[in-house]
């Protein structure tokens, strides 16, 4: 044997041998103890909280959603599965917290059952609107959400309310006052509740524009311009139809701006006026109107100049204008993809400043608050009140465009004169 060769001795191999030994307990240990609370979480009254892992200069992670478990969480029907129910709401369930998807009405039977197999819903909980009544002894079904068209409402709460379940109704609530009233009585006899689908209340980023208007944070509101437009297609589709749909543009998206600017203050707009154009013969404004042009004048001296359209490329924006600072917020109207911006004086100079705001998805949001309003016994925040007001206002800017004139509304003094309960903040 060469005496180059260097080879182990006893002492080596052992100490070597330890080492690893060693080694491979310390990982055995490790993967049997107990994670920190950091990293695994503390649970409190059903839910998984973790504490903050980042340092306190960096923003922290957000909190698991905690659902309630599933027999826990309001069931719902959907009543109409068009585009809006099959795009937006029934997804929309999957980030539900507090609600869950319960059962489907629709008149379609090759569409019910294609849905209903897409969601797992069994077929004793599908339902077409001539046995719509059968719903009522349904116990998984708390309650439903109506999304069919405007002129339906009416015919769909009130058939929810004497099955004696409560409805959250897509806006607008209904296409006249008289059949918002209609609908706010029958559901009060029947003891259930009723909310109107008004997301933008429950929109983070909306909710942080109500929250700086009426903080003082710009100063005193003084002008606000909102505008809601696309541009429709095929005449042939049921918004394009006034038996159907009420009206054009104005009951459809024009209704945002009206809801949004009332929401903001807290006010309710003392006079109107308004101007509807609709260019001749083009098939989409048959029936319907295309372009209005309203403006809601306060109590408090606000302006808010309000646009929508039917007919023109796709804006949605919003812009509030106080004393000491303005806010605007771009995609203002869209299911997504919103952006707060705020400017002000800053050290003598303009600062403009986008503010941070996770986005969360409306529907789910709404969907949530009504579940936890049924839950608890409360009013929601967007009750049936709220959509007859709209449908009031509304009804004055039509008679305002077609006089040609401003028409005078109600004074009201007291502020959220119509709302409920605050939207809860996430949990």
């Amino acid at each position: 044997m060469s005496k180059d060769v260097d080879l182990p001795n006893r002492r080596t191999v052992m100490t070597t041998a330890g080492a690893v030994g060693l080694g491979l307990a310390a990982s055995a240990n490790a993967a049997t103890s107990r994670p920190p609370a950091v990293d695994a979480g503390v649970v409190s009254d059903g839910k998984v909280q973790f504490p903050p892992s980042s340092d306190p200069s960096d923003s922290q992670p957000q909190q698991p959603p905690n659902p309630d478990p599933r027999d826990k969480r309001v069931g719902f029907a959907v009543v109409g599965l068009g585009k809006l129910a099959l795009e937006q709401i029934l997804p929309a369930f999957a980030q539900a917290k507090h609600g869950r998807l319960a059962a489907l009405v629709s008149g379609t039977p090759d569409k019910l059952r294609a849905i209903a197999a897409q969601y797992g819903i069994p077929a004793d909980c599908c339902y077409g609107y001539d046995d719509f009544a059968r719903i009522s002894s349904n116990s998984a079904v708390e309650a439903v959400y109506v999304v069919t068209p405007n002129a339906l409402h009416h015919r769909d709460v009130l058939a929810a309310a004497k099955a004696e379940k409560n409805v959250l109704c897509e806006k607008p609530m209904a296409t006249t006052a008289h059949e918002c009233r209609d609908m706010i009585a029958a559901t009060a006899s029947a003891k259930v509740r009723l909310m109107i689908a008004y997301r933008m209340q429950y929109q983070p980023h909306a909710r942080e524009a109500i929250k700086q208007a009426r903080g003082g944070k710009l100063g005193d509101v003084v002008l606000m311009d909102m505008i809601n437009n696309q541009n429709q297609g095929d005449p042939a589709q049921w918004r394009q139809k006034r038996a159907l749909a009420g009206g054009g543009s104005l009951p459809d998206v024009g209704l945002y701006c009206l809801n949004t600017a009332r929401a903001i203050l807290g006010e309710e707009p003392s006079e109107v006026s308004a101007t509807i154009w609709s260019p001749a013969g083009d098939p989409r404004f048959a029936e319907v109107e295309d372009n209005v042009s309203f403006t809601l004048r306060f109590p408090s001296g606000v302006i808010a100049n309000c646009l929508t359209s039917y007919g023109t490329h796709r804006l949605q924006r919003l812009k509030l204008m106080g004393t000491s600072a303005w806010l605007e917020m771009e995609n203002a109207f869209a299911y997504e993809g919103q952006r707060l911006r705020v400017a002000q004086l800053v050290d003598g100079k303009e600062h403009n400043a986008e503010l941070t705001i996770p986005a969360q998805n409306q529907f789910a949001l709404e969907i949530d608050h009504f579940a936890q309003c049924i839950r608890s016994s409360r009013t929601p925040r967007t009750p049936g009140e709220e959509g007859l007001q709209d449908q009031v206002i509304i009804e004055a800017i039509y008679a305002s465009a077609r006089e040609g004139r401003p028409v005078k509304l109600e004074r009201i003094v007291k502020r959220d004169a119509f709302r409920g309960a605050e939207p809860e903040a996430a949990d």
